[in-house]
Formats: structure tokens, C-alpha cells, sequence
């Protein structure tokens, strides 16, 4: 994947360790989408990527948080409660353009901004690939970290993704949304009925239509 060229780059101080926060200025921001990355991965992700390409064109800043422990180079992540400690540290940054915030994520970055946005004041929740249960054990279900968001929220879910298909997601306030054939990276197979940019459509779509939405 060919990543787009950031406005900028700011490394930011946490009781975790240096956090990074890349930026995709918009021309005329609105409000600021900040979106943390996966435990398996880093701001490379292919849906975190195309938002960032995407969104900025319509007034939305896009602000890629990179955790200490990716930063420092590790290769596991740090426990939830220090993924969260990190989160918070950031979040001035992220506010300081006296903007709207919606606090996102892939997967673990989805974890952290549903646990944290009540507190931080978030203007809403993004939950890319939100992981509902370990692969194979939909008993250890994490559905009260969504549930309990308590601000407006949309879920892109893959429709294979091991992590929790979207017929498995409880009723809730959230908004849901599938990408078709998608897994936990919302990858599709070569042999699928959609393409690979078309699943990345999917979700830049359904995000620009639910942050115009938004009641900021």
C-alpha cells in the first residue's frame, strides 16, 4: 500500500513513554478524527490509511496515534490499562485545535477510545474491527466496553472477522455497519464478489456519512 504523504508529526511525552501522533490536516477542518492502531499493527493499516486519505478533503483532520510501545519499537503491546494511560496523555494534543474530537480506532485502538470517551469528551466513537471476543471464544465477550461507550458510536466489522462477525454484535445504540467478506483487517479474498478498494470504499463512506451526522 502506498501511504499518503502526512502534514505532520509530533512526538508527545506519556507516563508510557513518547507517543506519536501523525497528522492529515483538512483545508477547512470542522473536527479532528483521532484513530489508534491495532496490537498486531501500526498506522500502516489499510482503514486507517484510507481515512486518512479520504476524509481530510471534507474537513476532516485526521490523527494517526501511534502507542509508546509501537513507538519504542516492541513488538507486543502494552497492558489495556497502559494503552488507555497513553491515550489520555494525547488527548490535548488532539484538542488543541479547538476542534470537535471523535476518538477511534482498529481493534485495540477501538478498545481504548470506547473505555476512555466519556471521560476525555469525545464528540463520538469509531470502532474499526471492534475485537467482541477472542477468535473461538465468543464467551469472553468485551461487548460491555462498546456498549458502554455512552456517546455516539459507529462499528465497521468485517463479515469474517474472526474477532466477532457482525451478527454476533448485541443491539445497542451504535450504529453498525458490515464490510462485506472483510477479516480483522477487513482484507477480502481474491475470489470475493467486491475488490479490496471496494471494501475500503465501504468504510470511507459509511465514516463521512456518520461524522456529517454527528450532533457536534
Amino acid at each position: 500500500m502506498t501511504l499518503r504523504t502526512p502534514s505532520r508529526t509530533r512526538s508527545v511525552d506519556t507516563p508510557a513513554g513518547a507517543a506519536r501522533i501523525t497528522w492529515y490536516d483538512a483545508r477547512a477542518p470542522r473536527l479532528v478524527l483521532a484513530l489508534g492502531h491495532g496490537a498486531g499493527g501500526g498506522i500502516e493499516a489499510r482503514d486507517l490509511q484510507a481515512l486518512a486519505a479520504v476524509l481530510p478533503a471534507q474537513g476532516v483532520g485526521v490523527a494517526l496515534v501511534e502507542q509508546p510501545w509501537r513507538v519504542a519499537g516492541k513488538k507486543v503491546a502494552a497492558a489495556p490499562a497502559t494503552l488507555d494511560q497513553g491515550w489520555r496523555a494525547v488527548w490535548p494534543e488532539l484538542a488543541a485545535p479547538g476542534l470537535p474530537v471523535v476518538a477511534g480506532g482498529r481493534s485495540a485502538g477501538a478498545r481504548v477510545a470506547c473505555r476512555t470517551a466519556a471521560e476525555l469528551g469525545a464528540a463520538g466513537v469509531l470502532a474499526l474491527a471492534f475485537p467482541l471476543h477472542p477468535p473461538g471464544r465468543p464467551e469472553k465477550s468485551r461487548a460491555e466496553e462498546l456498549t458502554g461507550a455512552d456517546r455516539p458510536t459507529l462499528v465497521l466489522q468485517g463479515g469474517r472477522d474472526p474477532f466477532g462477525r457482525p451478527d454476533e454484535f448485541p443491539e445497542g445504540a451504535h450504529e453498525l455497519v458490515e464490510v462485506p467478506y472483510g477479516d480483522h483487517g477487513f482484507a477480502v479474498p481474491k475470489k470475493a464478489e467486491v475488490s479490496q478498494q471496494d471494501a475500503l470504499d465501504v468504510i470511507t463512506a459509511a465514516v463521512a456519512d456518520w461524522l456529517d451526522r454527528l450532533p457536534l
